[in-house]
Order: C-alpha cells, then structure tokens, then sequence
C-alpha cells in the first residue's frame, strides 16, 4: 500500500528516467543531422560521418532497450493534468510511437549495413566491434538487395515521420507550459513546476 500511494503522491518521473529521455533525445536529433549531413559529403569525410551515425545509432538502440525496460518496471507518475479523454490517448500512443522510434530506426540501420555490398565493419566510438546481423549477413546477393531496399525505405520513413513527431511533442510541450500551464513539462524538466498552476 505504501508504494502505492508513493507513486500517487510523485509527480515526476525518475532521476533515471529523466536522464535516459534527455539523453535519448539529443543523441536521436544529432543523428537526425547527420543522417541529412552525409548525403552532402563525399569520400573520407562521408565514411567518417557514417561511422559515427552509425555509433550513435548503436547507442541509441542500447539506450532505448533500457529505457523500455525501464518503463515498464517502473510506472511513470500519475498525471495531474486536467487533460480530456482523447489528450491522453494522443499521448499515450505518441510515447509508444516514440519507442517504435528509437528501437526501429537503429534496427533498420543496423539491417542495413548487414547487408550492405561494401561488407564494412562497424567500430563503435572507434572501439568497440560491432557485429553483423547474422542471417542477413548470410543472404545471398539478391536477398540482401531487397533487405537494404525495403530496410532503406523504413529508415527513411521513420526519419521523417521521426522529424515532424519531434516538432509536434515540442509545439505541445511548450502549449503545456506556457498556455496550459498545467506542469506537464515539469514532469520531465528539473527545476520546472510539475503540478498545474491551480494546485
């Protein structure tokens, strides 16, 4: 009963938590740039580029497996927002979109180097091996070609989709905050008011 009403009484999320979604979020916009960045370049500086995406990805993926994890061992806190009915579906299914986010974007990515024709080898932050999937590997030409093309476009989508999903939480973050000013922000944000204005 004690944990119950502990977690009715918090109106943030975790320390862990916090620190996994900020952490998150700037490594998946840095990549976002690079992703747009590479098609620019060409030659060393390309494959410089694309290695570091690609470390980035891996980090992402890694994090975001954690966090997932995370989540459902440990609820978030209750929401004091006077939200309606559909708000909180909104925003239920736009978290869900962004763990669909963060674990298929580095997926595809991951697939596709798998299966890539320049067979280049993955070094993490210039470190640490970082294998193939190994039934893609193990395709054969024409196989592989299909898995990079449809894997390509998967990518690609989610990027975008990715893109325009991170401006739209941005735009209602700040409606929470400063039209709303029902603390939501503060859920996420230290040093914020995590309870509305009326409480």
């Amino acid at each position: 009963m004690g944990q119950l009403e502990s977690l009715a009484m918090r109106t943030r999320y975790s320390v862990v938590a916090i620190l996994l979604h900020w952490v998150i979020a700037v490594l998946i916009l840095a990549n976002l740039l690079l992703g747009w960045r590479m098609g620019y370049l060409t030659g060393m500086d390309q494959f410089a580029m694309f290695q570091l995406h690609k470390s980035i990805g891996i980090t992402v993926l890694v994090l975001s497996v954690v966090r997932l994890a995370w989540r459902l061992l440990n609820p978030p806190p209750p929401s004091v927002a006077p939200m309606k009915p559909w708000e909180h579906r909104v925003a239920s299914a736009t978290h869900w979109f962004f763990y669909t986010l963060m674990i298929g974007m580095p997926l595809t990515g991951w697939a596709m180097v798998s299966v890539s024709p320049y067979n280049i080898p993955t070094l993490l932050w210039k470190t640490i091996p970082w294998p193939h999937i190994g039934f893609l590997h193990a395709m054969d030409a024409a196989g592989k070609a299909r898995v990079e093309a449809v894997g390509g476009n998967i990518h690609l989508y989610l990027a975008l989709g990715g893109a325009a999903l991170i401006a739209l939480h941005v735009a209602a973050a700040l409606k929470h905050q400063f039209i709303a000013r029902d603390g939501v922000l503060g859920r996420m944000v230290p040093g914020l008011r995590s309870t509305p204005h009326s409480l």
